[in-house]
């Protein structure tokens, strides 16, 4: 069975793939830091570095953005990278090749103040800016159109040959300026040609609409935004055929029903809203699977255990064999090994995806004498590798165990996303953040009202997060939320508490509270 749990507090969206009752992916989206990739601005050159071909551009969300110059020449590999597939084009690549050797100088293509229309194609990450190109793609359920590049192209993951010969001469049939490109989804097989030429219509509105609005503009500003969370999770339903979406806010809940209405004929998809008082992530044991993934060491089944640490140009994984209590019909010492690195290889693929773990990946497994079995290791990675959404590359293995991968870096971590840097350590280390401590908190209070029945609560915490708490109108949120269960919530503070901890106590006894 698979399904998708969204759990939708104030502040943050938890979006997690469970495959059958266990944790397949993870999203967590915080409001304040809402996915930028895919989402079209007009922006303002305020800096172009020669050396580098490069230039830094304001799309008024935080730091600036960064554009290359191989991002503002044709560049098609992008659009394989973008849409998480290999295409399959209708176009000679090699014919860019005179008109990139010509603007080969980023000067002669962007001036400083110089208004561009530009996409996010990578999200900003710590304090680096957005990653951004001016090839614009707007993608929809079946299609992707191109504003700017005469690519027509079909996805390569469409593998029947009719098929794909039948959406080719669609696509070269549709009337649509020279200049402009369309790519055949995935999801477009099983379109009918007026659901395509509909859409095909509707995206051209949406350019249309971009193109007035960025001569309207006079300053830095979004000119269209690419799916949130919420949409993205009932198309990934449809699209994988999953059995069931499950939800724990009303809202959104009406909401996926109205969006999966019009995609209802392609899958039978239940959308149930969860009602239980225990928590859902709670339920499911997804938040246990979070606290997993915090830590360094990650058990295996067979007894043996990763450790995850990182660096600051890679994350190393080192399998170990631990108190592992495999035994093989021949008490086969390299089978045994064999065993537990293969236990590894499908591990590391899962956390990789839950962690969002990006970048350069050096997994060191256990030493292996034959070469086979090298590869039967290799071969269970690559193969657990297949469902991540994001673009990976996996090498062979060396002599000394060790895998060399990258994975898509496409948003932050989850560590980066819950821990900020340790003011007790001076950054060494790390603490959750006080946003962090406040989701926990709101979930706390539910929890302590619905399933344990206090409806007199007191919250005591460390005097910086009652400052925030306060600042970021934190606790009339809590009250309102607290009078809408029918209790009450007073606040008060304690320096001898950590900044992570809080503690709850009954107003009517004066007693502690577990959490």
């Amino acid at each position: 069975m698979q399904e998708i749990l969204l759990n939708v507090e104030s502040k943050e969206t938890r979006y997690a793939v469970l495959k059958n009752g266990t944790l397949h992916d993870l999203i967590i989206e915080r409001k304040k830091n809402r996915q930028l990739t895919g989402n079209i601005y007009r922006g303002r050159v305020t800096n172009i570095l020669h050396n580098i071909q490069s230039a830094f551009i304001d799309i008024n969300e935080g730091e600036n953005g960064f554009i290359h110059i191989s991002d503002i020449l044709e560049n098609t590999q992008k659009f394989q990278e973008m849409f998480e597939m290999d295409f399959d084009w209708d176009y000679d690549i090699s014919k860019t090749g005179a008109r990139q050797r010509r603007e080969s100088d980023i000067s002669k293509i962007m001036k400083l103040d110089q208004p561009v229309l530009v996409q996010v194609v990578k999200e900003p990450i710590g304090t680096k800016g957005a990653r951004l190109t001016s090839n614009i793609s707007i993608p929809g359920r079946y299609l992707v159109l191109l504003p700017n590049t005469p690519h027509r192209g079909v996805s390569r993951k469409i593998e029947d040959a009719s098929s794909r010969e039948r959406l080719k001469k669609l696509i070269r049939a549709f009337e649509m300026p020279k200049d402009m490109g369309l790519i055949c989804r995935t999801a477009s097989v099983n379109a009918t040609p007026e659901m395509l030429i509909e859409e095909a219509t509707e995206l051209l509105r949406t350019w249309q609409n971009i193109v007035e609005n960025f001569h309207k503009a006079s300053k830095p500003t979004c000119l269209y935004e690419e799916s949130d969370l919420i949409k993205r999770a009932v198309l990934t339903a449809v699209d994988k055929k999953f059995d069931r979406l499950l939800v724990d806010d009303y809202a959104t809940y009406q909401r996926c029903k109205r969006l999966y209405a019009k995609y209802s004929g392609e899958h039978s998809l239940k959308i149930e809203l969860y009602r239980d008082k225990t928590p859902m992530f709670e339920r499911f044991n997804v938040e246990r699977e979070i606290d997993r993934a915090l830590r360094r060491k990650i058990w295996l089944p067979s007894g043996g255990y990763l450790f995850f640490d990182r660096t600051e140009a890679m994350y190393t994984i080192d399998v170990n064999s631990g108190r592992s209590t495999y035994q093989s019909a021949s008490s086969d010492v390299e089978e045994a090994l064999v065993h537990i690195n293969m236990e590894a290889a499908e591990e590391i693929a899962r956390q990789l995806r839950i962690r969002n773990i990006g970048g350069l990946v050096i997994c060191d497994f256990i030493d292996m004498r034959s070469r086979k079995n090298q590869r039967r290791v290799l071969d269970r990675l690559k193969e657990a590798m297949k469902d991540d959404s994001a673009k990976c590359t996996i090498l062979g293995m060396s002599e000394f165990g060790l895998v060399e991968m990258t994975r898509q870096r496409s948003r932050e971590s989850l560590t980066q996303t819950i821990f900020t840097n340790c003011p007790y350590c001076i950054g060494s280390g790390m603490i959750k953040s006080h946003e962090s401590v406040s989701v926990e908190i709101e979930r706390a209070i539910k929890k302590l009202i619905s399933q344990q029945q206090q409806f007199g609560l007191e919250l005591v915490s460390h005097p910086d997060l009652d400052n925030y708490l306060a600042h970021q109108q934190d606790k009339e949120h809590f009250r309102k939320l607290t009078e809408k269960m029918n209790a009450e919530l007073r606040f008060d503070n304690n320096d001898n508490l950590h900044l992570n901890e809080f503690q709850f106590y009954s107003t009517i006894n004066g007693k502690k509270l577990e959490t």
